[in-house]
């Protein structure tokens, strides 16, 4: 009894799997599935991060340092460079040169506050802040080319469906007319080549049934890499479009809404922010500081050693507060040749934002040209289509009438057979060129709307 309700529920998921797709049920999948779509929202998130962590540097910065040590207390007077190898060592010259050791401890804080920084701070916040807002389009833009995509690939697996049946249709006539063939050959009616034309007519409209298959499994494949599945559990719901749309004007390219357009303008305004944060780079920084520590030593004045434990703990305190100013000069030329290229950088983007606008109203351009051609293909394939099949049954009348070969028949056939094909795919030629301008324009939305099935 436990177990009926487990395979009812398998049973009802695999209904469930196998119900249609609509062209906005495929487009909806891929944008919640899609693996580079999660990999640009975790960039965002990462960018998120990255403004909480130049906000930072508002804060004070605390420095803590505690030691203990066991180490001898010469000392000499002299000056030493800066350098990270040599230990130093506090105290006056004591005048003695020996091995004996001395424990030592120190503990201590260091608090350092830049009140202002001539907006270095704020440049690299707006750098962050950049950042984030180019992550945001780049995800809007991975969006809709994945919509796009998948919009296409959808196109793609309809048409091929298409073809398949017109294909078969093809086979279905060539089969027929072997059968009337073989029979009248049988009979002595007729001649055997024209038998043996009639089976290669029908291995060639196999051929080209295999064809369009191969097309569809492969339009499938494709299909599925977007909308997740496996390619052969692919069932679609086509709708409207295996209908002409209605004619209308096509939709008018708006650079504003277009993602592509945004994340280049995202990606000129960081240009610009990374190069606000070098020319303020070359200022005087300064800091309020402020000092505590206490330092423990079992060493004496004149050379001699407390023994035991003492100098494990502190014994002497000082404090302090100051305020302190550096200056990076000779930073200069380095800073300079910094500007220079991200400078030319930001002239790069700036050329890059002029292109893109000169190619998306090129590639609109074609679109609504292709659209047009697509309208004026669609609206005339009907008259092709039942033109060849009168064509196709007076060659068939005559033929067994005896009147004609069976070479009308068989290019009357193949004729029907291709016209039944761009009949079926001029349709879908329209859509894909609406789906061309849409793209173009930079917002498919209302394509999609288009395509549902009200």
């Amino acid at each position: 009894m436990r177990k009926v309700p487990l395979l009812f529920l398998l049973a009802l998921r695999s209904g469930l799997a196998q119900q249609p797709l609509t062209l906005d049920q495929a487009v909806d999948r891929a944008l919640h599935g899609y693996a580079s779509i999660r990999v640009s929202q975790e960039q965002i998130n990462a960018a998120s991060a990255g403004i909480r962590l130049a906000r930072t540097s508002y804060l004070p910065k605390v420095d803590a340092v505690a030691q203990v040590d066991r180490a001898t207390r010469n000392n000499v007077f002299g000056m030493l460079l800066p350098q990270t190898s040599l230990p130093s060592i506090s105290g006056p010259v004591i005048g003695s040169n020996n091995t004996g050791t001395v424990f030592g401890s120190a503990l201590g804080v260091l608090v350092s506050w830049e009140p202002f920084d001539f907006g270095l701070r704020s440049a690299n916040v707006a750098v962050a802040d950049a950042t984030k807002a180019q992550s945001e389009a780049s995800l809007k833009r991975t969006q809709f080319e994945v919509a796009v995509n998948t919009a296409d690939s959808y196109l793609t697996v309809v048409a091929a469906d298409e073809a398949i049946k017109a294909a078969q249709a093809g086979v279905d006539r060539a089969v027929a007319m072997l059968k009337i063939i073989t029979a009248q050959v049988d009979a002595q009616l007729r001649p055997g080549a024209d038998q043996s034309r009639a089976e290669a007519e029908l291995a060639a409209a196999r051929t080209q049934l295999f064809q369009a298959q191969q097309a569809a499994d492969v339009a499938r494949a494709t299909l599925a890499q977007f909308a997740g599945g496996e390619p052969a559990q692919l069932r679609l719901s086509p709708g409207k479009l295996l209908q002409i749309p209605p004619d209308a004007p096509p939709v008018v390219a708006n650079a504003a809404v277009n993602p592509l357009v945004q994340e280049q303008a995202a990606a000129v305004e960081q240009a610009q922010a990374q190069l606000r944060v070098l020319e303020r780079s070359y200022f005087p920084k300064f800091y309020v500081q402020g000092a505590a520590y206490a330092r423990g030593t079992g060493a004496e004045v004149n050379g001699g050693r407390l023994g035991g434990v003492n100098g494990l703990a502190p014994t002497i305190q000082n404090f302090g507060v100051g305020f302190t100013m550096t200056f990076p000069v000779a930073d200069l030329p380095a800073l300079r040749a910094k500007e220079a290229v991200q400078g030319a950088t930001l002239r790069a983007q700036k050329a890059r934002s002029e292109q893109l606008a000169t190619e998306l109203r090129a590639q609109w351009n074609r679109a609504v040209a292709t659209l047009n051609g697509a309208r004026r293909i669609a609206g005339n394939l009907p008259a092709e289509l039942a033109s060849a099949r009168t064509a196709l049954q007076q060659a068939t009348a005559r033929y067994q009438a005896g009147l004609g070969n069976f070479s009308e028949v068989a290019d009357a056939q193949r004729l029907v057979t291709q016209a039944e094909i761009d009949d079926s795919l001029a349709k879908l030629s329209v859509w894909r060129g609406l789906l061309a301008v849409a793209s173009a324009a930079g917002d498919i939305q209302p394509f999609i709307a288009e395509t549902v099935t009200k």
